[in-house]
């Protein structure tokens, strides 16, 4: 870069040439090769470093290198977060480091006492040598990370410790002292279970070796919410009328605005002529003020769906109406359109590098809610393309979404029918489907590689009567995508509250619900 004397003109510096002197040649000093990992080395970063080219030691004493733990956390610290996780049908949700201390020196009242808990050999050593060796009354089980989550799931309760890049779908990731590396205030500066690496020896300097500098990198991983029927109608209206439009959303608002996605399938249409809100409508003939919608754009909604049977209930032109109102809202949505065509697409939202598609269709009817070649709706499921569909999604490493306004039913199991519609799709390679219809909570299970919830339960709808808590119940099911991949999905549980505003459940609320969820499951 030029500077510029006082005039404020670019003055040109001058050089002087550089001068090559006679120089006495020498040998270049050998370079260390020797490389030594020590056992507590997870397995993908020793993997790494035996990829290196380097001469692999047994004895430290023959490295000029050694990858190994350092607890001194110097700069250029490979840091490596790990995840404390259970078999997925646990109710427990955490526990303090401090009673997993307590249990691992061998304390019978924390409750990992009794309990097998799984880990690979080198996560063993690396607890070693942070805590000392566990008591040899806890149940410590080392496997290969192949085996550690089938061996869970077959003696649960069980535990495990795993590196984060062995998190999947099939694990609960439990939190420590309140945090989860799933979650987006996660700090692993803070978390107990980061754990520090190092390469240290007198050719650190001479020889680089390309390590990752952690496991867990923020700027690949996506949280996305789905959620159940939300009909801004009757009571609910009118809560958002007398209260406030965003009423109904403020207890759980942060669930829904703090994803990265928050989808939203709105049943109803907006219209301008809908009627003031009558909390003992018996028509289900439905609309919403168009107000209304300041509560999906205060919940941070990025996705809508309409699959709902109730889509057409104003006709056309509200259905448009509504369309139009997404569109200005840059919201884009799918499972309904303005013709059967833009009914049935897909849509690809990339996140964070992660690539997800949503698409979905309405079995049920009513057929005056389906979309036709020239009138708005909701789509009809066309088993062929939906099935053609998920795959060239698949195919283009794209991850597929589906969900579902399938029949309702207010029970918890779902008739075979649509165990086998929404297993299609799993088997076509959605990674999740998921059933938005559902007015009563449903089971969940796992299916091939995908997650499949049969039914959420409302989320703004004002049903508080059937049974005494049964429509009152609610998940919002938050999926984890890392790095191009879906890995995770947390059960957020809230109970409706005043006919409009679901919260999030007590522990005890939630303790019962997800022991008689899991049940239903078959878990």
């Amino acid at each position: 870069m030029n500077s510029k004397g006082t005039s404020g003109v670019e003055e040109t510096p001058s050089f002087t040439p550089f001068q090559p002197e006679e120089i006495e040649t020498l040998s270049p000093p050998a370079i260390p090769t020797r490389l030594w990992i020590a056992a507590e080395v997870p397995f993908k970063l020793a993997e790494v470093a035996r990829g290196s080219g380097l001469e692999l030691v047994t004895d430290p004493a023959d490295a000029n290198l050694l990858l190994g733990m350092d607890k001194s956390v110097p700069a250029g610290s490979i840091t490596w977060v790990y995840a404390f996780v259970a078999p997925f049908p646990t109710q427990l949700d955490g526990m303090s480091l401090e009673e997993i201390k307590r249990g691992w020196a061998g304390d019978a009242s924390s409750r990992l006492q009794g309990v097998p808990i799984w880990m690979e050999a080198s996560t063993l050593a690396a607890l070693t040598n942070l805590w000392g060796p566990p008591n040899q009354g806890l149940q410590v089980k080392t496997s290969g990370p192949e085996d550690i989550l089938a061996s869970a799931w077959a003696a649960q309760p069980a535990f495990a410790i795993i590196p984060f890049e062995e998190v999947e779908p099939r694990w609960k990731v439990l939190t420590v002292d309140g945090q989860s590396p799933l979650r987006k205030e996660f700090n692993p500066e803070t978390y107990p279970l980061t754990i520090y690496f190092s390469l240290t020896g007198p050719g650190r300097d001479l020889i680089r070796i390309n390590l990752p500098v952690t496991n867990l990198d923020p700027a690949r991983m996506t949280r996305l919410v789905m959620t159940g029927v939300t009909a801004m109608v009757r009571a609910t209206a009118l809560k958002m009328e007398n209260k406030s439009r965003t009423y109904p959303g403020e207890a759980v608002h942060d669930w829904l605005a703090g994803a990265d996605i928050t989808h939203i399938s709105n049943e109803i249409p907006f219209s301008n002529d809908c009627p003031f809100p009558d909390a003992f409508n018996s028509s289900l003939i439905f609309c919403s003020d168009p107000k209304n919608i300041e509560l999906l754009e205060y919940i941070g909604t990025d996705v809508v769906e309409l699959t709902g049977n109730h889509l057409q209930d104003w006709g056309s032109a509200a259905t448009l109406f509504t369309i139009n109102m997404y569109n200005q809202r840059g919201w884009p949505y799918f499972g309904g359109g303005i013709n059967q065509a833009d009914a049935r697409k897909s849509i690809t939202i990339e996140h964070n590098g992660n690539k997800i598609a949503f698409i979905g269709c309405n079995p049920a009817g009513p057929v005056y809610a389906w979309a036709t070649e020239t009138e708005p709706g909701a789509a009809s499921c066309d088993w062929d393309f939906m099935t053609a569909e998920v795959k060239r999604l698949r195919a283009e490493g794209i991850l597929p979404i589906v969900t579902f306004q399938y029949y309702e039913g207010y029970s918890a199991w779902p008739d075979q029918k649509q165990v086998d519609d929404f297993r299609k799709m799993a088997d076509a390679g959605a990674v999740i489907v998921s059933g938005s219809q559902a007015h009563y909570p449903m089971t969940m299970e796992f299916h091939e590689s995908a997650f499949i919830h049969y039914g959420l339960g409302n989320l703004f709808f004002d049903q508080m009567d059937y049974p005494v808590v049964g429509t009152r119940r609610e998940f919002i099911d938050r999926h984890i995508f890392y790095n191009g991949k879906y890995i995770n999905t947390e059960l957020l549980t809230a109970m409706l509250e005043d006919y409009a505003r679901p919260r999030p459940m007590t522990e005890e609320e939630r303790r019962l619900f997800l022991g008689e969820l899991f049940d239903a499951s078959g878990w």
